[in-house]
């Protein structure tokens, strides 16, 4: 049997067993009498050094299978028992002082019999639970002594197959095999040459059919694939994907025709046929990794997920053709022993250069992916160390294992470790393929999920496709466990543990517990989410409500809802949080100090839904901080002020400081314009001027009036005030502006000045501020009396 069919066999007894794990029934009671002989066996097949790995198998799936009845049946009557020991807790205990009162006998036999039922019902449960643990105590011993064996196994050594001596006897083992092989076809020639004409049609259909599926199905994909292009088909990378699909489908499809086509024949025998049928799940492999390789190293650099030089991309479609090749090779060596029990050099000396050959192409393409440089990372100065994008650092810490490996495992088969070599290069060639894979299928997601959303091509640098890539990794983690040699008996065991949860005291919190939770959680945000938004565009607009109590009545909702969903999450995924209680107690004085002020603006937050001080769309002052009120979250307010810009204040600041609101209720609002004339001046005059230029603007109320105060006799000026109340407070500045442009022009019409601040400067003594005459007679008698100086 071939590595590929072990692997597929391996996967498909995983999601066997994965299948009936859900498909679980009610728990039984198993037999304890039958237990016990099974669970002897399995004790005197651990101890027993000649036990081969099969017997360990056999033994260890019926341990498996009984202790997945004693898991089941340590929740047998679960409700009743909980019910009974709630009894007993209302009960009470009895009372241990003869002092103490009595209780009454009734109480007494009410006790005595429901300790009575609570024992028969404890009985199966406690020998189900000692039962389960001695088989899984016994489990993990059967895998030990596998890992064992298998470490074994890979340790032993064999002949190097560089001995000549060793290549006669492959030789003429290959040759004894395909000769049983050929011995199988049938004797008698006119009965197979009267059944091949009786067949014939059918042969030349399903091979001339076969052919051309083979020939043209790759040219028919890409011809697809161009017309798409051209017509600028909506969603193209999708297509593009599903299209290039039909370059595994149709080839597979034509050399199952092809086997169909020669079993027809009849000129097979047994091993014969089963060696044929293996050809397109060769063939479909063998596609699949071609496949992949041109979707990681496409010929179009828009297409290509690791973006090498064109040169390296086609070297390394090369190098994977010849990989798969030698994958062909191998499988066809595996075929023709399957059955038959060669010397134990034989497949090593057959496996060499098939090997050699595989690891010149591995190590080919390690050195190619080694030297990867994210052309997108932008480039450093030469003065700084040179960026590399993680994406870089994978690619090339894979190519360097590659190299690795190349090397290694050759040298291992050399040295006669056989199993060693053969269990290092091709599982690491499939890892390679599993990752080009997940990389191919991201790519794939990311655009289904720019069709869906809107953004096209642009969404493969989103981060949604970075969730995408990281499930499909976990999802690929045990297939590649598969590939590097573990069993399905080791991912089921950990399946098991992973399922029976995790105990933090007496509460035991499972995986499906939290997927309970999310599903009831997302299910209840989302119906919240909805009533919102038809309250928000249905509801609240057709009241006389304003915009700020709806945007409370609709974030008060929100906020209800969150938590009642995560309330019937937690109660509907029976997760218990009793036993969080003392470490949330001890958490809370640290919790009271770290989040006081967080807290606190928390409750500021509902205090302004509710009461609603301020709302969305007020003109506020806070802080010096003038500006609107654009949004009211639970812990802090963004207010925009006049040149645009966010100011975030805390709600704690909005409450317990002093708040201008200057549009609360109603927009009406006074201006004040000052206004300053020169000495002299008529002010009767200038008040009727005033008078006039307010009120004719349009958005000053004429009840109450305009008003025109005479103030003060200024230092410069007759001051004067203009005081009006507007219809909308919010056009202050406008009017203010106009007002002023009006009192300009008004004022040139009719001559009055409008004084500009002037000062008179007395100097007490003048003549200090003179400098003292200096004589050219003066400086020279200083010259000549100073002394030289060092």
């Amino acid at each position: 049997m071939t590595q590929i069919l072990r692997f597929a066999l391996s996967l498909t007894a995983l999601l066997v067993w994965l299948t009936g794990a859900a498909l679980a029934q009610e728990p039984v009671l198993p037999d304890f009498d039958e237990w016990e002989t099974v669970a002897s066996t399995a004790e005197t097949a651990v101890d027993d050094p000649d036990t081969t790995e099969t017997m360990l198998e056999v033994q260890r799936a019926r341990l498996v299978e009984y202790r997945g009845k004693f898991d089941s049946a340590r929740n047998l009557n679960a409700a009743r028992i909980s019910t009974l020991r709630e009894q007993l807790a209302a009960l009470g205990t009895a009372p241990e002082s003869e002092i103490a009162e009595p209780e009454s006998p009734e109480v007494a036999a009410s006790r005595e019999e429901l300790n009575r039922q609570l024992n028969t019902l404890l009985n199966p449960v406690q020998r189900a639970e000692a039962a389960y643990l001695r088989a899984d105590a016994l489990i993990g011993q059967i895998d030990v002594a596998l890992r064992d064996l298998q470490t074994e196994q890979l340790l032993e050594v064999v002949p190097t197959p560089l001995n000549p001596v060793h290549w006669r006897t492959a030789i003429d083992d290959l040759a004894t095999a395909a000769g049983e092989i050929a011995a199988e076809a049938p004797n008698n020639a006119k009965a197979a040459r009267r059944d091949l004409l009786s067949s014939l049609p059918a042969v030349l259909a399903f091979s001339v059919l076969g052919l051309v599926l083979i020939l043209r199905g790759h040219h028919w994909s890409t011809a697809i694939v161009g017309r798409l292009q051209r017509f600028g088909a909506r969603g193209f990378g999708i297509w593009r994907f599903v299209v290039s699909l039909l370059r595994i489908i149709l080839p597979t499809v034509g050399l199952f025709l092809l086997v169909m086509s020669v079993l027809a024949t009849g000129w097979l025998g047994p091993r014969g046929a089963a060696l044929v049928k293996l050809i397109p799940v060769i063939g479909g492999a063998m596609l699949g990794v071609r496949w992949v390789a041109e979707r990681v190293f496409s010929r179009d650099e828009d297409e290509a997920l690791i973006l090498l030089p064109a040169t390296e991309r086609k070297a390394v479609r090369f190098y994977v053709s010849i990989i798969t090749g030698t994958i062909i090779l191998g499988a066809i060596i595996d075929a023709i022993f399957d059955g038959h029990q060669p010397a134990e050099t034989t497949e090593a000396v057959l496996r060499l250069p098939v090997m050699l050959l595989s690891a010149f192409a591995l190590f080919r393409i390690g050195r190619i992916l080694h030297g990867h440089n994210d052309p997108q990372v932008e480039e450093t100065p030469a003065s700084e160390e040179p960026r590399i994008s993680t994406l870089s650092r994978v690619v090339r810490g894979l190519g360097l294992g590659a190299m690795i490996v190349a090397i290694l495992s050759p040298l291992l088969l050399i040295s006669g470790y056989y199993n060693a070599a053969v269990s290092l290069l091709p599982p690491y060639v499939s890892t390679l393929v599993l990752l080009g894979l997940v990389m191919t299928l991201q790519r794939f997601l990311a655009d289904v999920y720019g069709a869906v959303t809107g953004q096209g091509v642009q969404a493969r640098d989103a981060l949604m496709p970075v969730f995408f890539g990281l499930i499909l990794l976990l999802l690929s983690l045990p297939v590649m466990a598969l590939a590097w040699g573990a069993r399905v008996t080791d991912l089921t065991e950990l399946w098991a543990l992973f399922s029976r949860g995790f105990a933090f005291g007496e509460t035991r919190v499972r995986p499906t517990d939290f997927l309970s939770f999310a599903v009831i959680f997302v299910i209840g945000y989302a119906a919240t989410r909805l009533f919102q938004g038809a309250l928000r565009s249905n509801v609240l607009p057709k009241t006389r409500m304003d915009i700020g109590g709806q945007n409370a009545i609709v974030s008060g909702i929100g906020y209800v809802g969150i938590f009642l969903a995560a309330l019937l999450a937690i109660t509907g995924a029976g997760i218990d949080l009793s036993a969080l209680a003392y470490v949330a107690g001890a958490l809370s004085v640290g919790i009271g100090f770290g989040l006081q002020n967080v807290v606190s603006n928390f409750v500021s937050g509902i205090i302004l839904l509710i009461e609603r001080p301020i709302s969305e769309g007020d003109w506020i002052e806070v802080g010096g901080q003038m500006g609107y009120v654009r949004d009211i979250s639970v812990r802090s307010t963004r207010i925009e002020t006049f040149d645009r810009t966010d100011v975030i204040v805390p709600n704690a600041d909005l409450i317990s400081g002093t708040v201008t609101n200057y549009t609360r209720g109603n927009t009406v609002g006074r201006l004040i314009v000052p206004v300053g004339v020169a000495y002299g001046t008529d002010t009767k005059r200038v008040e009727g001027i005033l008078q006039e230029i307010a009120k004719a603007q349009p958005i000053v109320l004429t009840n109450p009036p305009p008003a025109v105060l005479f103030l003060n006799f200024g230092a410069d000026a007759l001051e004067f005030e203009v005081r009006c109340y507007l219809r909308d407070v919010n056009w202050m500045m406008k009017v203010k502006n106009d007002i002023n442009h009006a009192i300009a022009a008004r004022f040139k019409d009719e001559e009055i000045e409008i004084p500009f601040a002037q000062r008179d400067l007395w100097l007490r003594n003048p003549e200090v501020l003179k400098p003292a005459a200096t004589t050219a007679s003066d400086v020279e008698d200083k010259s000549e009396t100073a002394e030289p100086q060092a």
